[in-house]
């Protein structure tokens, strides 16, 4: 049972949930902590600041007149690298930190590709992570290819804050209707025209589009190019970069019609409607003023890492070998995640506090042995947390401002007191991350996380799943170089019945292997140890801890690409093992995993999605093995493979974020994440996922078509070179499940499928989607309901009312499969037909999925007259020089 301090607490934090680890909030009409940061590896230019204010004042203007005057930027923080030169104008920032970045500025990676984009994991109407923009982009260098940085930045921020999807489709950037090929745009009322331009042995051309004589489409590298000077005002979703664009595409002009993300995430709702439907707007009523007010902004500068340890050593941490891991993982932070030069403190607590080390500057290991020696080796007494916090802020007060220095705070006791010292921790600017050990520790913790934007995380009793070693593991500094931040590349355990062998492998990749530590535990007597690099050398040298359990091997240098193996000999016990590193090379990003759930919080029977972000700086890394780890209260571990295939929780295929919904509740309280990443030879770089701003190809300006340079693009050489197999742990944070009642029912439908297509195959229709399960995206559904008509709105308003498709023979395949259907239609499908298509899913409980996307299938048969067919000359080629 959930106690009732939990309850209320858990509905705290429920009404403070959100997408992500954003600060910002709207206040009145006006977004405030707004994040901005310049990522290190950008080149110092004072210029870039004041092109960032300059562009976030123009883009304040911009979408308070696009919102029909709801919303403006109030206030805006804009984080400047550590390295940067020091000025006396420059603040300490509080809770800003690069992790909680709404909008990064970064180097183009590859080079060249100046691509603003938004990462965007969840449904329609979820938020965004983070807006990416790079510094020329800022400078207003690539006016012609996306037009005023201002504009550019409305149309991310829609991505970012109210969940809306782009109106133009790079894949497929026409489609079939009336008989005709058309662009994919909105609103129809944007006028260009449609060419082709290719580019061979140093010169350029244009020419007319062709259609595939089989199938009535225009060839693939036919682009729509639009004219210069427009009337139209919508939409900033499609073409933001038109001059006359000034608005969102509404209900009364949204282009239903057209095959884009939008359509067929949002269910064919224009974009303003998502944003009415938006917490945003509901909160809000217009302003009068013709203007908005300018914003303001700070400019904070990044300081070194200023932290403190805050460890409860009450006697209920003398059970379950609770202070013993403590030991343990403190003793990890403090000799491999904890970076150099970070100053670094240490306080206990029971009933009251005790200063075990002021602050030290880590720069020996003798400085991390110091600290070391000054955890707590005895239990007693009550559980004070607000002691322990307050003595925190005076260690740090002796030699700098509590703002922005972080605290790690680990209790298993509640404090009835602790949300007297809440106010205390506002003032602060002090981030708390916190370790919930074992099931009774205090619910206030997740709220102080909350309201300093700290890490939240939880370990239980079963000492086999690593989770106190992986919660501090995840404590590595959000802000500076991510080539200086500790990885985990494997965390596991085993129990042991008698006497036996834990063995296992652990891949290193070229993007790893500095500052290597293998770590071992156990609950009984010290095992036999070694290590085995990929050629054979085997090492035994740990160095052994008896008195807390554990064992270390620090390997010299940069560890040797390829796969190490380890094996541990023992009798009845349990043993652990984890596996860090650093980035190789300061110069090359490491592959990193991020993972976390979609909320904090979850009330039977909302379902929560599971999301891991595997990635070489900002290059997605695709076909991993990805694999989630959920543990309840109790220990029990529940796994989940997760997907990047489009479908079901995962909403775009193939951008590096891997996705999957959790249902299988177990118990109320808490939960924990840990995600493993295994790379092998299916896996590689890809191309940036682009959820953002259109690449206008050129323009039409007084009847002359004017291109654009091409825009970049990364080649599969590239995506491959220096790929190799790689393994990553993550830890991805707790987070809390209410009302889970003593018998689950069957309440969750099978998902909504969202990758539905059609195609005409001579006179039949052919399908494909990704099979839903039985529960969401597992297991397997009862039947599918395919209705099709020839009016769009039919199926979207009235799909019941719609022609059935006779599905008699269709069997659905396990989730995640792909369904392939084809069918005759009772009517003659002849030139210029066009028939629409959407699909329900139904359970055994007869419980049933949304409407699917609407897919359209068309017939086009090109005539010989057709100016566009391959046979016709092209009547109008340019040549141009490059």
């Amino acid at each position: 049972m959930v106690s009732f301090k939990m309850l209320i607490l858990i509905l705290t934090l429920f009404l403070l949930r959100g997408a992500g680890a954003s600060l910002i909030k709207l206040n009145g009409n006006g977004y405030e902590d707004v994040v901005i940061a310049i990522d290190p590896n950008v080149p110092e230019d004072e210029k870039l600041i004041q092109q960032i204010q300059d562009m976030v004042t123009e883009a304040s203007t911009y979408l308070y007149g696009a919102t029909e005057k709801r919303f403006y930027f109030k206030a805006v923080s804009i984080l400047i690298p550590e390295t940067w030169q020091k000025k006396n104008e420059y603040e300490e920032p509080k809770l800003e930190t690069y992790k909680k970045a709404d909008i990064v500025i970064e180097v183009p990676n590859p080079p060249g590709f100046d691509v603003p984009r938004t990462d965007q994991f969840g449904q329609c109407g979820d938020k965004g992570e983070r807006i990416r923009l790079t510094p020329a982009i800022v400078l207003g260098e690539k006016l012609n290819e996306y037009g005023p940085q201002g504009k550019i930045l409305v149309h991310e921020w829609a991505h970012l804050r109210w969940g809306v999807f782009e109106e133009y489709n790079e894949e497929e950037p026409f489609y079939q209707h009336d008989g005709r090929n058309v662009p994919v745009k909105c609103s129809d009322g944007i006028t260009g025209t449609n060419k082709v331009y290719a580019c061979s042995g140093g010169s350029c051309s244009i020419r007319n589009c062709r259609t595939d004589p089989k199938t009535g489409k225009l060839n693939k590298d036919c682009m729509f190019i639009p004219d210069k000077v427009q009337g139209e005002k919508a939409s900033i979703m499609f073409m933001q970069s038109i001059d006359s664009v000034v608005e969102f595409c509404t209900e009364k002009n949204h282009n239903t019609l057209a095959p884009n993300p939008q359509n067929k995430m949002c269910n064919s709702r224009s974009t303003w409607e998502v944003i009415q439907n938006s917490e945003d707007y509901k909160n809000s009523i217009p302003m009068t003023e013709a203007k908005p007010p300018h914003p303001i902004f700070s400019l904070k500068q990044i300081r070194e890492r200023v932290l403190i340890l805050v460890l409860d050593k009450s006697g209920s941490m003398a059970g379950g070998d609770r202070l013993n891991r403590l030991n343990q993982a403190s003793q990890l932070f403090l000799l491999q995640i904890i970076e150099k030069g970070s100053w670094t403190g240490m306080v206990t607590f029971d009933s009251s506090a005790t200063i075990q080390s002021a602050l030290i500057q880590i720069e020996t290991d003798a400085q991390r042995n110091s600290l070391i020696s000054r955890l707590p080796t005895a239990a007693g007494g009550g559980t004070s947390i607000c002691s322990g916090l307050r003595t925190a802020f005076t260690v740090i007060k002796n030699k700098f401002s509590t703002d922005g220095s972080e605290i790690v705070l680990l209790t298993d006791g509640e404090d009835s007191t602790i949300s007297s010292c809440f106010d205390e921790v506002k003032q602060s600017g002090a981030i708390i991350h916190t370790v919930a050990l074992g099931p009774s520790a205090d619910p206030g913790l997740e709220e102080l996380a909350k309201m300093t934007g700290g890490m939240k995380t939880s370990a239980t009793d079963n000492a086999q799943n690593n989770g106190l070693i992986d919660a501090f593991s995840a404590l590595s500094s959000e802000n500076g170089a991510i080539t200086q931040r500790s990885i985990q590349l494997d965390s596991k355990g085993v129990t042991l019945t008698n006497e036996d062998w834990m063995n296992g492998t652990v891949i290193f990749d070229s993007t790893v292997g500095k500052d290597t530590l293998f770590l071992v535990m156990w609950t009984a007597q010290q095992p036999e140890m070694f290590v085995m690099d990929p050629s054979g050398n085997i090492y035994k040298n740990f160095a052994v801890e008896t008195s807390s359990q554990m064992a270390y091997l620090q390997i010299p240098n940069t560890a040797q690409v390829g796969i190490w193996t380890y094996s541990l000999k023992s009798s009845a016990q349990t043993l652990t093992l984890t596996v860090t590193s650093r980035a190789a090379n300061p110069n090359v990003s490491p592959i990193t995993v991020d993972s976390r759930m979609n909320k904090d919080t979850s009330s039977f029977p909302s379902p929560m999605i599971v999301y891991a972000e595997v990635r070489q700086g900002s290059l997605p890394i695709i076909g991993a093995d990805v694999t989630a780890l959920i543990e309840s209260a109790d220990g029990t571990t529940v796994t989940l493979e997760l997907l990047d295939n489009g479908a079901g929780a995962d909403v775009f295929k193939n951008d590096g974020v891997y996705s999957r919904y959790f249902t299988a509740y177990k118990e109320n309280g808490r939960y924990s994440l840990k995600v493993r990443a295994l790379g092998g030879t299916n896996t590689q770089r890809s191309r940036p996922k682009v959820n953002g701003a259109f690449y206008i190809p050129g323009w039409v300006e007084n009847g002359e078509i004017k291109m654009n340079p091409p825009k970049p693009e990364i080649s599969e050489d590239e995506n491959q070179a220096n790929m190799q197999s790689f393994s990553r742990t993550s830890s991805g944070g707790s987070f809390i499940v209410s009302n889970i009642p003593t018998t689950v029912p069957d309440v969750f439908p099978p998902n909504r499928i969202i990758d539905l297509e059609a195609n005409v195959e001579d006179d039949h229709i052919n399908l494909t989607w990704t099979a839903p399960g039985d529960d969401f995206d597992t297991g397997r559904a009862e039947e599918y309901i395919i209705k099709m008509s020839k009016d769009i709105l039919t199926l979207r308003e009235n799909f019941d009312a719609a022609l059935q498709v006779n599905t008699t023979d269709l069997i659905p395949n396990d989730a995640n499969s792909k369904e392939d259907f084809m069918f005759k239609p009772d009517f003659l499908i002849e030139n210029g037909t066009t028939v629409f298509l959407a699909i329900k899913a139904v359970d055994k409980a007869n419980l049933t999925s949304p409407i699917s996307n609407i897919a359209q299938a068309s017939l086009i048969i090109p005539s010989a007259e057709d100016p566009f067919s391959p046979s016709a000359e092209d009547p109008f080629i340019i040549h141009f020089g490059i």
